[in-house]
C-alpha cells in the first residue's frame, strides 16, 4: 500500500488492510471490493488459503501477470509502426482527389472514418476483454478471440493451467474432489469451461468419478483428459495436476509469445499492400487520363 502507484489501488490495499486487523483473510477482503480484482483471482487465493499454499499462489499470479504485461508490451512495441502507416495512409491517400475537389466530407469520411470505426472495435475489445465484465459479455468475447489463429489456442492453454493450479490448491486443503471442481471452474477465467464443469455437478450426483466424466467433454482437450484419469487411478492426482498447471501455462505463454511476433508481421503486410494498392489506383487512373487528352487531341 505504501509503494504502489496508483491511488486508487493504494486505497484499495488501505481498507484490505482494515479487514485484515479485523480478523478476516485475504480472498474475503479482496472479495469486499466489488469490481477491483478478477473473480478468477480471488477464487485462486481462496483456494491458496485453504491449502496453506498462499504463498506460491501469489508467486503463480505475479509470474502470470508479470508475463501479461510483458508481453503486451512487446505487441504494443511491434504494432506501433503499421499503426503509425495506418494513419498516415488514411491522410495522405485521399489528399489528391480532395485537393482537386475541395470535397471536404469526402476526404473526412475517407480519412477519418475508417479511423473512428477502427478505434471504436478496439474499445469494445478492450472492454470485453476485462476480467471484471459480465458471464455474459467474456463469453461473447472468449468465442469470437478463439476463432483467432495463436491467441484463441494461447488463451485455452492459460486457462487450463489455471484450472489445474485451482484443483491442486483445493485438493491439497483437503477439499473433496466433486467439489474441487466447480471452484476450479471459477477460478480458470473461462466461461467455456465454466459452463461446462458446471453440467457435471449431475453426474458427480450419480457417483460417476470426474475422470469418468471428463474423458465425454468436447471442451477439455484429450491430453488433460487423459493425464487426469491416469494421475486419479494412480493415487497421484497432486502431482498430475502439478504437471498439468506448470504445461499448459508454459504452452499458453509460448503460444501468446508467438502470437505476439507473428500478427504485427501480419498488420504490416496488409497495411503495406493496402498502401501499394492505393498507390497503384491514383497512378493508373492519372494515366487514364493522360491517355485520354493525348486521343482526344
Amino acid at each position: 500500500a505504501r509503494t504502489y502507484r496508483s491511488a486508487v489501488f493504494r486505497a484499495q490495499l488501505q481498507h484490505a488492510l482494515l479487514d485484515l486487523e479485523a480478523g478476516a483473510t485475504v480472498s474475503e477482503s479482496f472479495r469486499r471490493r466489488a469490481g477491483w480484482l478478477p473473480k478468477f483471482d480471488i477464487a485462486l487465493l481462496h483456494a491458496g488459503e485453504r491449502s496453506g499454499r498462499l504463498d506460491a499462489t501469489f508467486t503463480m499470479l505475479a509470474t502470470y501477470y508479470g508475463d501479461r504485461a510483458a508481453m503486451a508490451r512487446k505487441l504494443l512495441s511491434a504494432v506501433a509502426y503499421p499503426l503509425l502507416l495506418i494513419h498516415a495512409a488514411l491522410f495522405i491517400l485521399p489528399f489528391p482527389d480532395f485537393f482537386r475537389t475541395g470535397d471536404s466530407i469526402a476526404y473526412l469520411s475517407r480519412s477519418v472514418g475508417p479511423l473512428l470505426l477502427l478505434y471504436t472495435l478496439i474499445g469494445v475489445g478492450i472492454f470485453l476483454s476485462q476480467s471484471n465484465r459480465g458471464a455474459a459479455w467474456r463469453s461473447v468475447f472468449e468465442k469470437f478471440v478463439n476463432f483467432i489463429p495463436l491467441v484463441g489456442s494461447g488463451r485455452r492453454s492459460l486457462a487450463l493451467g489455471r484450472l489445474a493450479a485451482a484443483l491442486e490448491a483445493l485438493v491439497n486443503a483437503g477439499q473433496t474432489i466433486h467439489e474441487a471442481w466447480p471452484e476450479a471452474a471459477a477460478a480458470c477465467g473461462s466461461p467455456a469451461l465454466q459452463s461446462e464443469i458446471a453440467g457435471w455437478r449431475g453426474q458427480f450426483a450419480l457417483g460417476r468419478t470426474p475422470a469418468e466424466v471428463i474423458r465425454e467433454s468436447a471442451v477439455v482437450p484429450e491430453m488433460f483428459a487423459n493425464l487426469y484419469s491416469s494421475g486419479e487411478i494412480s493415487g497421484t492426482l497432486d502431482t498430475t495436476l502439478r504437471r498439468l498447471r506448470d504445461y499448459y501455462n508454459d504452452e499458453g505463454s509460448r503460444t501468446l509469445h508467438t502470437a505476439a511476433r507473428v500478427w504485427p508481421g501480419v498488420l504490416y503486410a496488409l497495411v503495406a499492400c493496402y498502401i501499394a494498392y492505393q498507390v497503384i489506383s491514383f497512378y493508373a487512373g492519372y494515366f487514364n487520363q493522360v491517355n485520354r487528352v493525348i486521343d482526344g487531341n
